[in-house]
């Protein structure tokens, strides 16, 4: 079973300030990058793999989507999604993703934001996705970058130089991997890119779209501390496509 760290008071509280938490996908720079990877939504059924406060069902209803399922592992989650949602059109349901039951061909679209790296079951997971979806369908989904996965120490500061510097030096080494993230002992799966890409391909998917994100010139010049996210993406978006 998948860790549910989101349901851990500590790690529910510190992750709850985020903009991303607060401001929904417009508090997310990649936001407006993933958007552009979506087909249009009129008339999709969509299905979102770890919905959270659910803030994309309710925008893919909004775009036109016909139905929208959010499955999460995290109760608080779900809970705070259902609160801010008045729509029967979108439902939400309890699923360990590293065990993921979808009905065949149930679904037009399948999305994911940044939970993808929380399971251990990455195969499966595609497996699963590839059959649920109908001939044409749509997978578009964004991880934390390998390069912010590898790491199996903190970064440290040298000199007067305030970036954090990652040892790169496990990046090959795939597996999980535990940090320490609004609570102790956050349990991540570190995949390269070239298995992300590999286990798409072996599922049966065709690749449509690779993004390394970083923030645009105009993000920075809004937000200045995310300069640093120029020194190395934080996250990887992909699109692709059932055959």
């Amino acid at each position: 079973m998948a860790q549910n760290i989101y349901d851990d008071d500590s790690f529910f509280s510190g992750y709850s300030t985020l903009a991303r938490s607060v401001k929904g996908l417009d508090g997310a720079g990649e936001w407006a990058s993933i958007r552009a990877l979506l087909p249009p939504m009129a008339g999709l059924r969509v299905v979102d793999l770890g919905c959270g406060f659910g803030w994309f069902c309710r925008w893919a209803r909004e775009a036109g989507a016909a139905a929208v399922l959010g499955l999460d592992l995290s109760e608080k989650m779900l809970a705070k999604a259902a609160q801010d949602t008045s729509d029967p059109a979108i439902t939400y349901g309890r699923a360990d993703l590293d065990r993921l039951d979808l009905a065949p061909g149930a679904f037009d679209l399948a999305y994911s934001s940044l939970a993808l790296h929380y399971l251990a079951s990455l195969e499966a997971v595609m497996a699963a996705v590839h059959a649920a979806l109908v001939p044409g369908g749509h997978f578009v989904f964004s991880v934390e970058h390998p390069i912010y996965t590898a790491p199996t120490q903190p970064g440290f500061v040298t000199g007067d130089d305030s970036r954090r510097v990652w040892p790169l030096d496990a990046y090959l080494i795939e597996g999980r991997r535990v940090t320490n993230w609004f609570a102790p002992g956050v349990v991540k799966h570190h995949r390269t890119v070239a298995s992300y890409v590999t286990a798409l391909l072996s599922a049966g998917f065709t690749l449509t779209a690779l993004q390394e994100w970083g923030p645009s010139a105009e993000q920075i010049a809004e937000h200045p501390s995310w300069a640093d996210e120029r020194q190395r993406p934080p996250f990887l978006l992909v699109a692709a496509r059932r055959g």
